[in-house]
């Protein structure tokens, strides 16, 4: 991660189809370390992209908080950044790791992060070529990646600044996955819940709810304990990644790793994003 910062697009694949809109999908968070669910997100999200909506998945980033996000259990950042690159190289053909964030000298909302993403995106870089003869470019759309606790914080009065949440959920959007332990609470965007001009209920056309057809509650959580319970942690992350902490001694420490209180992990949001408004960094970004 060392070095001068260059903004990864070397996954980024043209629009095939010149009538859809290109979207990449961005999920904030700490990886530490990352998992096969995190991996998975993704891949949710793009079939729910494709079968359900007119976009077209053209790449998906994972960014991770820098090393000033003191957490329990949070690893150094060149370590959560190697271990994201090689599981994303190693399993998928377009995912990519983007260390902007985990390079910044201080802590960097969430809102922050997607306004470098369309600046690199589509600002510098024009967007993306679409396939054809003319080969022009197309503005991307970015959405935050998320696990679906994330829309339930927003519904918490105080928790966010209700400006970044106009900025995140109208300028961008959001894409949340069911959590394993349960359904999404539809109820979260019902008229008796929300008020008119509160942000989840002015831009809920621009929060897209996928359900998890195959449940799976691993965590970074439960991955750190088994490691320092000397358990298995096989077929629950990469192999590059279990390579990467067996090599380098990580997740050893007991005053790193929090004890799992319930296999809910009830009091921490997910293992994807949440967003943190500047005032209140107490409050969780991501569980892990």
């Amino acid at each position: 991660m060392d070095g001068d910062y260059i903004f990864p697009t070397h996954r980024l694949s043209p629009l095939q189809d010149p009538n859809k809109t290109p979207l990449v999908f961005v999920a904030c968070g700490s990886f530490s370390p990352v998992t096969f669910l995190h991996l998975r997100m993704f891949e949710m999200a793009r079939d729910h992209a494709r079968h359900h909506t007119d976009f077209e998945v053209v790449g998906g980033y994972l960014s991770l908080v820098n090393d000033l996000y003191k957490k329990p259990g949070l690893a150094p950042a060149n370590h959560r950044y190697e271990m994201c690159k090689l599981a994303t190289e190693e399993t998928s053909d377009w995912l990519m790791v983007d260390p902007w964030e985990a390079r910044q000298s201080e802590y960097a909302p969430t809102a922050r992060v997607l306004d470098h993403f369309d600046h690199q995106l589509n600002t510098l870089n024009g967007g993306v070529i679409c396939n054809t003869t003319d080969q022009q470019r197309k503005l991307v759309r970015i959405f935050l990646l998320a696990g679906s606790d994330l829309i339930q914080t927003m519904s918490q009065p105080g928790l966010w600044a209700e400006e970044d949440l106009h900025h995140i959920l109208g300028k961008y959007g959001c894409y949340i996955i069911e959590r394993a332990e349960s359904e999404i609470d539809q109820t979260l965007f019902s008229t008796s819940t929300l008020h008119s001009r509160s942000p989840l209920a002015l831009y809920k056309h621009q929060i897209y709810m996928v359900p998890q057809l195959v449940k799976n509650d691993v965590s970074s959580t439960k991955v750190r304990l088994f490691v320092r319970k000397g358990m298995s942690v096989e077929y629950l992350i990469p192999n590059p990644v279990i390579k990467y902490i067996r090599q380098h001694g990580l997740y050893l420490d007991d005053s790193n790793v929090p004890i799992i209180q319930s296999n809910s992990d009830s009091n921490k949001p997910n293992e994807m994003p949440l967003i943190v408004t500047p005032s209140s960094p107490i409050a969780s970004r991501v569980s892990t």
